[in-house]
């Protein structure tokens, strides 16, 4: 925020506006995407005009992340982001505090949004927008393969292990894992105690699965997160 961008960006609607349009008018193909994903005001006036600017400006949807930019761990503001959602006519994605699937019924009921986005919830569980509870064994298989088949830093591939592996883990289990150093020591770790094991023929059948299913990152969309 000291530099001006992200969630400062929310105290300057025409800036975000502006930047709608740059984006617009530098890019000819009628089937690319731009959205914001912004935070509240504390005052819910200023975040429905910033969303009514940004909408006749030309984004494609908003993400709204129920908590105002000082707020961490406070309840999300379910009233705010139905006053957003009722305000535009654009579909408006609800973020904050997704766990687990109930916490994506309960948000969409209260607000009525045409979507639900996850973060910490998802880096917690892969597959929880497939019903699983927690993070399946499988999942932790498939990074695995992805993450060392593509030569993954350390940091990252240690990183989200620690997050899918949080709820399946004992505490005695976390003080070993959660301080290892480097990837073969997190592979010797995981096949000794999951029969876990980096297996490169796996990795690249679910790289051409993720190719089949278009999963790439595509070109085809712009967010400016405020």
């Amino acid at each position: 925020m000291a530099e001006g961008y992200g969630a400062h960006l929310i105290k300057k609607p025409e800036l975000v506006k502006d930047m709608v349009r740059q984006t617009q008018s530098r890019i000819c193909q009628p089937d690319f995407s731009i959205s914001i994903k912004i935070r509240l005001h504390k005052d819910i006036r200023e975040t429905v005009d910033l969303c009514q600017k940004a909408e006749h400006a030309g984004i494609s949807w908003v993400t709204v992340h129920g908590r105002t930019v000082q707020q961490r761990t406070e309840p999300v503001d379910y009233a705010a982001i139905k006053t957003i959602n009722d305000s535009v006519l654009i579909p408006v994605v609800a973020n904050g505090d997704i766990k687990y699937l109930e916490d994506v019924d309960k948000l969409h009921k209260n607000t009525g949004v045409k979507g639900v986005m996850a973060a910490r919830g998802m880096l917690q569980n892969p597959a929880m927008y497939a019903g699983y509870e927690n993070t399946p064994l499988q999942c932790v298989q498939d990074w695995v393969d992805i993450a060392v088949g593509l030569g993954t830093p350390f940091p990252c591939f240690h990183y989200h292990l620690i997050a899918m592996m949080e709820r399946v883990t004992s505490k005695p289990e976390k003080k070993i894992f959660n301080t290892l150093h480097s990837t073969p020591a997190v592979l010797d770790y995981l096949k000794e105690h999951y029969d876990v094991q980096y297996n490169g023929q796996q990795q690249a059948k679910l790289t051409d699965r993720l190719d089949a299913l278009h999963l790439k990152p595509s070109p085809l969309g712009s967010n400016i997160d405020s």
